[in-house]
């Protein structure tokens, strides 16, 4: 999967949910392990790459739509929303799913439209907000 999210060279181009601002997303080697690169302007990212299967997993057993709630890491995220389990202790990573101190935040800002554009999710794109659903195989 992780190679549709494209290279350094080749990045994959995304909108953030309520499609204000452009981004873009790849996969890269830090400590012999694959992360998500995320790029906002000149700004840096990184994001453990096990977060979307995860995300995936968890929505699927929600089952319905979630809030995105995404919020910056020095403000605390709304409960029940897709930013707040990206920080959770009770999630896989136990923990913060991003990897850069002071910019581990925003989980539900840069992470939904990235896995709409891999088929895993569907997203609102409303100008406040925004939700995200699992998307279910055809085959389950």
């Amino acid at each position: 999967m992780s190679h549709k999210i494209g290279s350094k060279d080749n990045p994959m181009a995304l909108k953030t949910p309520p499609l204000t601002s452009e981004y873009t997303m790849h996969v890269d080697q830090k400590d012999g392990k694959d992360v998500l690169v995320c790029t906002v302007g000149k700004t840096v990212l990184l994001y453990n790459i096990n977060c979307i299967n995860d995300l995936h997993q968890m929505l699927k057993d929600h089952g319905d739509w979630m809030e995105l709630g995404s919020a910056d890491e020095q403000k605390a995220a709304k409960e029940g929303t897709v930013e707040a389990w990206g920080r959770s202790e009770s999630n896989p990573a136990g923990g913060w799913y991003g990897l850069k101190k002071g910019l581990r935040g925003r989980f539900g800002m840069y992470i939904p439209p990235l896995m709409e554009a891999l088929g895993l999710a569907e997203v609102t794109h409303d100008a406040k907000g925004n939700k995200m659903k699992a998307k279910s195989s055809e085959k389950e």
